[in-house]
């Protein structure tokens, strides 16, 4: 349900007058606390769920109430109360005496789970529809734990207080609360209100529930990266292909009788749960159920996720789940993480009456004083207690927060800041990097500039034009006010072997904004000075890797001019993140050579000219530009997360537009250039769940008038002659990088690929306990008869979590086919890195 949210929890709660509190403990037969337990007023949804140590309190309004407490694998207790005051109401719940039914099995026959499982497949979609449309409330509790840290990971020492645990590694990471209103219509209709939310030592916490549904045939494990394909239901429509099954026993309940049934993956490595579903017979619904994925079941991120849930009835034959608690468990590169996120819903409602386009582009909202209420207002409130450990967290990390919002105020808190910072160090300069920042004080709250400056080793470069290049890449922020930004980038470059110095410095002033009532980004960029740029300005291959080819290769792939240039760009970015860029530039652009051949490791071979030998025919000298460019990028359904100033946006299940144009202007400053060029691109990533995820990006473009166009403003290809490759799905991975440039009035290009995440692989040995998973797909372009290229590909990612490998073959009618290895970022981690 809405595939772009990462993590939701929900409870619920109702305010009475006159209300008291009943509170106590739930026990099992020893006397042991069973933790999660679900507490209720019979006939209703209004209840709690106990804490991890069996406690539970429950606010209702005085009068002679039946209060239910059930437990997954015991049996339902009642007791009647009579409320006008305070009480303790412990509860002792005995496990529940299954019996097993008279099954005469013939040979080969199956076990009567079988059956049962059967019927509950056939009611799945009727209780999958049931609902239409409800409103609810949820109460959330989420915490984290670290169970250990390493004192170093990567190489770098581990700071354990800032971590927030002691010296074991021990301590609670994350508390927080919160209660949340919940729509819904079918078919994907939802609306979030956040009434109230609770984080630990400030900040916002976790109000999104977790939509978990075991009627869905594919059901998502909170986020997307934990299983990118989804799990498979055991009540799916295809579930007997994928799980045994054993009926454990049943017990009478409410005049129902509840089969328990073992659940059991018949192959590791595929996308499936493990442990209890428990389906009442004759209506064959779920009851509750009690189920856990593992890394061995295509979890990834966490080691288990046991997912535990208590159905109950709201009205007639309409049950809902009452509480959901997910359980998580981590333990990986010495640092250990378990939590729990309690989920318990209430006052349900199946005939809300929604006003009209009440389901509006606002998915999730906060209220005004969402994070205004005080410690009372939670302790009135909280339908679950807290525990001790909770308590101390509460206590600790929010008076640490309002001393330090005090001291903020005081005028010695500046030097402690300034004080705080740790020296700058040779290593720093030479490698790590200096980062420093400057704190000061505005309306009565401490600020800050911030000053960065890459490690001077980090920053050397060389390539056959500039030899040896020395490098200094300084930045600074500095901080206006009133969400104001001014970044000073300034870049100094001296090339040792052409003895050329090229400097220039970038400004960009930021502000957020409103039009109207929809605030948005404004982005000024002024920059000007002498700089050495690659004929392509997409910059195809970057520095590191040329250094690579042309120290010990003896191939200078990277192609290079200076040029004087002046620029100013306007860019705004819109509530929606839709994005509109105006700019204008103005380049005198110089011609330069090769001025040295060293290499570390000496052969026969000779560096190509610095100009692209694919287009020696076509002459590059003295000149000038001027150019101006706009772009605007466009995603329709956008969804909004609203706060009470404004609306951030939070994605949408449509594909992104995207057009620019570029305007060669002659005479103006001797420019010489005299060109229209446009692009028009659509690119979207689609999620198939168990069928895997296809990304693709088509492009089209063309020159609507060459009279003179230089080679900086050719339709440049991305090409990729090295063995890595970083732009997927905006590059060409066997392509030589200036053979297909063109003029051309017209051209198309199109990236696509399938990751099949696990689909085929996790049925062959050792890459299915690797999770190396299968990517395939193909580049092309079209020019015309002559210039034109496509490539398929087939390759691994997920190695490591963070490396993909392509075998690749390249087909250009002119050319002899091509077979290459190409290696870069792919699979959990490596799809999130970004490198420029």
């Amino acid at each position: 349900m809405m595939k772009y949210l990462p993590t939701l929890f929900l409870l619920l709660f109702t305010t009475y007058c006159e209300a008291a509190i009943v509170k106590g403990l739930v026990t099992d037969d020893k006397n042991n606390p069973l933790p999660f337990a679900t507490v209720l007023i019979k006939g209703t949804t209004t209840g709690t769920t106990t804490n991890a140590a069996g406690q539970y309190q429950l606010e209702v309004p005085s009068g002679r109430y039946t209060l239910v407490c059930q437990y997954i694998g015991y049996r339902k207790t009642e007791k009647v109360i009579q409320v006008d005051g305070p009480q303790i109401i412990n509860f002792t719940l005995l496990p529940v005496n299954l019996q097993i039914k008279e099954v005469v099995v013939k040979a080969g026959g199956e076990d009567p789970a079988y059956a049962i499982i059967r019927q509950a497949i056939k009611k799945r979609v009727f209780y999958q529809q049931q609902v239409r449309e409800y409103t609810c409330m949820s109460y959330i509790k989420g915490t984290i734990n670290m169970t250990g840290a390493p004192n170093k990971f990567l190489g770098k020492k581990i700071d354990k207080e800032d971590m927030g645990v002691d010296s074991t590694g021990k301590g609670m990471v994350f508390l927080s609360e919160s209660i949340t209103k919940i729509s819904f219509r079918a078919p994907e209709k939802l609306k979030l209100e956040v009434i109230s939310d609770r984080k630990s030592g400030g900040g916002f916490g976790m109000s999104f529930p977790a939509f978990i549904s075991f009627y869905d045939n594919n059901v998502s494990a909170v986020i997307t990266q934990m299983g990118p394909r989804g799990y498979i239901s055991p009540i799916a429509q295809n579930a007997l292909s994928y799980y045994k099954y054993r009926l454990e026993g049943e017990f009478r309940e409410d005049g129902h009788v509840v089969n328990k049934i073992r659940v059991i993956p018949k192959r590791k490595q595929e996308p499936l749960f493990s442990g209890y579903i428990f389906i009442t017979d004759g209506d064959w619904r779920i009851h509750s159920t009690d189920l856990i994925l593992t890394s061995e079941y295509q979890l990834e991120l966490m080691d288990s996720l046991r997912i535990r849930q208590t159905h109950v009835p709201v009205s007639g034959e309409v049950w809902r789940v009452k509480d959901q608690v997910l359980h998580m468990s981590v333990d990986k590169f010495g640092f250990g993480m378990v939590g729990n996120f309690v989920n318990v819903y209430s006052d349900y409602n199946l005939h809300p009456n929604f006003p009209p386009k009440y389901f509006d582009n606002t998915f999730l909202k906060y209220d005004s004083a969402f994070d205004k209420k005080e410690a009372p207002y939670w302790d009135s409130i909280r339908p679950v207690p807290l525990e001790e450990a909770e308590s101390l967290d509460y206590h600790k990390k929010d008076s640490t927060a309002r001393a330090n919002r005090l001291a903020a105020m005081k005028g010695n808190t500046l030097d402690s800041l300034r004080k705080k910072q740790k020296p700058v160090k040779v290593m720093d300069v030479l490698w790590n990097g200096v980062n420093r920042k400057m704190y000061f004080r505005r309306d009565s709250a401490i600020e800050s500039h911030s000053f960065h400056l890459n490690g001077l080793a980090k920053s050397l470069k060389y390539n056959t034009v500039e030899g040896l290049v020395l490098a200094l890449e300084p930045q600074v922020n500095v901080n206006l006010g009133k969400e104001q930004q001014l970044k000073i980038s300034p870049y100094v470059r001296y090339g040792l072997s052409n003895t050329h110095l090229n400097a220039y410095t970038f400004l960009t002033y930021s502000s957020e904004s409103r039009i109207r009532t929809r605030y948005g980004r404004n982005d000024w960029t002024l920059g000007g000075g002498k700089r050495v740029s690659q004929f392509n300005q997409d910059n195809p291959i970057n520095n590191l890797a040329n250094e690579f080819y042309t120290l010990l290769l003896k191939e200078n792939y990277m192609k290079l001019y200076e040029n004087w240039f002046a620029q100013l760009r306007y860019s705004r970015t819109f509530q929606t993140n839709d994005r509109l860029t105006v700019g204008a530039r103005y380049e005198s652009r110089i011609p330069v050579e090769n001025t040295t051949d060293f290499v570390i490791f000496k052969s026969g071979k000779q560096f190509s000219p610095n100009h692209p030998e694919d287009l020696a025919q076509i002459p590059f000298e003295r000149h000038q530009a001027f150019i101006v460019d706009m772009s605007f990028r466009y995603q329709p359904g956008q969804q909004f997360v609203e706060l009470p100033d404004r609306k951030m946006p939070l994605g949408s299940r449509y594909p992104t537009f995207e057009v620019a144009y570029s305007k060669g202007i002659p005479n103006v400053g001797n420019s010489v250039v005299d060109f229209d060029k446009w692009k028009l691109s659509v690119f979207d990533n689609m999620n198939f769940k168990l069928f895997g995820e296809f990304r693709y990006r088509v492009t089209a473009g063309g020159f609507l008038n060459d009279r003179n166009v230089q080679l900086p403003d050719f339709q440049h290809f991305n090409g990729n002659q090295t063995f890595y490759n970083t732009k997927y799905l905006n590059s060409f991975q066997l392509a030589p990088y200036y053979r297909y440039s063109t003029t051309a009035p017209f051209f198309i290009t199109a990236n696509a690929e399938h990751h099949f995440n696990g689909l085929l692989t996790n049925k062959i040995p050792l890459l299915n306990r690797l999770k190396w998973n299968l990517v395939a797909g193909s580049n092309a372009f079209y020019v015309n008869d002559k210039n034109n290229y496509v490539e398929a590909f087939l390759g691994l990612e997920n190695i490591l979590k963070v490396i993909r490998v392509d075998v690749v073959a390249g087909y250009q009618s002119q050319d002899d086919t091509r077979i290459g290895v190409r290696v870069g970022l792919g699979g959990i981690f490596g799809n999130l890195i970004k490198l420029d």
